[in-house]
């Protein structure tokens, strides 16, 4: 077990419940007064005190913690061989709704054999939990309610993807290798659909903390194919097979989904001929997870995402 990994997301601060508690840990509004006047950020300081979200910015929100509770549960089982509930994070739904169970193998923790593959792991773990404990805490804040994790496959999805790929038994927990690669189908379609969202939310306190996520996550993906780029011919092959799965599934003509390397150079930032990342739809982004076209639950999600967007 990681005991530094839990032992920091376990970690509590003050009790700063509510939407002024919220915006407090935002910093936008202070200690002593729900004014927020004298925040540096003015503009949004303005909005996030009119606190006025609507019905599609906490679907949006919901939306995203489906996908957030995705990859929290499998960078720390892969890191510590435990979920969200080792991390005593919330996943239950409002009104008692018990979450949905995760399906993984025994024993998941990765044994890497380098030092810094784990120290990376271990980073983006904590900010995948705490991604999941902040925007159910935001989704309260402003008066939503957070759905409840839903169902979760970290085994058979796996080995459904590794037979598209060639790859038998595809296990992304076996070793550091196998990791960077199950990372890898994340991380783009994490930055692709925090950058499609953006349009629909209306708050800009909210549309500020997504393009705050949206960031780390982009930090994320260029971690992963970084790593993955410097395993050489062979797993680049296996890494530009995925991308091919993902753009079938994307159901566009545009190039949205791309390899490590295009025209003979590397491909380490993937984006359009601006040099300007990629949006996904909604329904593009639940083509993927789902792993068909329209198509209503399945793979990571056997029995579907939770919430209006689903």
């Amino acid at each position: 077990m990681n005991n530094t990994i839990i032992n920091e997301l376990t970690q509590t601060g003050p009790n700063l419940g509510g939407r002024r508690g919220f915006l407090m840990k935002l910093g936008l509004a202070t200690v002593g007064t729900a004014a927020l006047a004298t925040t540096t950020r003015p503009a949004v300081a303005a909005q996030a005190g009119k606190s006025k979200v609507t019905e599609t910015d906490l679907a949006v929100l919901n939306f995203a913690l489906n996908l957030e509770y995705l990859e929290a549960e499998y960078y720390l089982n892969a890191t510590t061989g435990m979920g969200l509930e080792g991390a005593v994070i919330d996943v239950d739904g409002p009104d008692g709704e018990k979450a949905g169970k995760v399906i993984i193998k025994d024993k998941p923790q990765v044994k890497f054999s380098t030092n810094a593959f784990e120290d990376y792991a271990n980073e983006i773990a904590l900010d995948e939990g705490r991604h999941v404990a902040f925007l159910r805490e935001a989704i309260t804040a402003f008066g939503g309610k957070p759905v409840a994790r839903p169902v979760i496959n970290l085994r058979k999805s796996f080995r459904d993807l590794g037979s598209l790929i060639g790859v038998n038994d595809f296990d992304p927990f076996e070793n550091e290798i196998t990791f960077l690669l199950g990372a890898f189908i994340f991380e783009d379609v994490g930055v692709t659909a925090y950058k499609g969202a953006s349009p629909l939310i209306t708050n800009k306190t909210i549309l500020e903390a997504a393009a705050g996520i949206l960031g780390v996550e982009a930090y994320h993906a260029g971690i992963v194919r970084t790593l993955l780029y410097a395993q050489g011919k062979d797993i680049r092959g296996l890494v530009a097979k995925i991308s091919k799965v993902r753009q079938s599934l994307d159901n566009t003509k545009r190039d949205k989904d791309q390899p490590l390397r295009r025209g003979g150079s590397s491909n380490l930032v993937p984006t359009d001929h601006n040099s300007i990342v990629f949006s996904r739809t909604t329904r593009q982004v639940l083509n993927i997870v789902y792993g068909g076209i329209d198509a209503k639950k399945g793979l990571f999600f056997p029995k579907g995402l939770n919430g209006a967007i689903a």
